[in-house]
């Protein structure tokens, strides 16, 4: 399997779980990831943010952890990257608003790149014009987002994944499994035991 080198746009109070998670379990099959935030370079952190389900109308949200940044956001160029992606939380909120990142998403959905995005990371995509005619999961209170930006909403079990094409996509961080798998297949990583 040849290494592949995955951009990981994040933010402060990204959900603590979706940036954690996928960038040690990337890195563990081989895989090279850039963690980066504009603004910030490598060596400094953002915040982060655990949202748990306890059986109240929406998630309960508590402080995380800070998740040291390993690259320079200035550096980032799409097409040094073979995928993308987009952890969930409350970063994609703000992360939207900034030009840049809306063309780094368009640039890997227009080179028909992986892109995998979890929970609020919907609306890095809808923000970038990319949903126009896709399936794509998220988080539930995303939904009417997708929608609005000409996607299909795809309501699934919170611990599911959605493929389709190049873009794998999850309600949850209990989706770890299940999108972490579907982000390796379109990698083309094969883990043998």
């Amino acid at each position: 399997m040849a290494a592949k080198k995955i951009l990981m746009l994040v933010g402060d109070y990204v959900e603590d779980y979706e940036v954690m998670v996928p960038f040690q379990a990337l890195q563990m099959v081989g895989h090279s990831v850039h963690a980066v935030c504009p603004g910030k370079s490598a060596g400094q952190s953002v915040r982060t943010a655990i949202h748990d389900f306890e059986g109240d109308q929406t998630y309960s949200e508590k402080p995380g952890h800070n998740f040291a940044l390993n690259f320079d956001f200035s550096q980032v160029r799409a097409d040094a990257y073979d995928a993308l992606l987009i952890p969930g939380g409350r970063a994609p909120e703000y992360l939207r608003l900034n030009a840049e990142v809306l063309a780094l998403v368009q640039a890997f959905n227009a080179a028909n790149k992986p892109i995998a995005a979890v929970c609020h990371g919907a609306q890095l995509l809808a923000a970038a014009g990319v949903l126009d005619g896709r399936e794509c999961s998220a988080y539930p209170a995303c939904g009417p987002e997708v929608q609005l930006a000409g996607g299909r909403y795809m309501e699934i079990a919170v611990d599911q994944a959605h493929v389709q094409g190049n873009l794998v996509t999850a309600p949850a961080w209990p989706a770890h499994p299940a999108w972490l798998a579907g982000f390796l297949g379109l990698l083309g990583t094969r883990i043998s035991l």
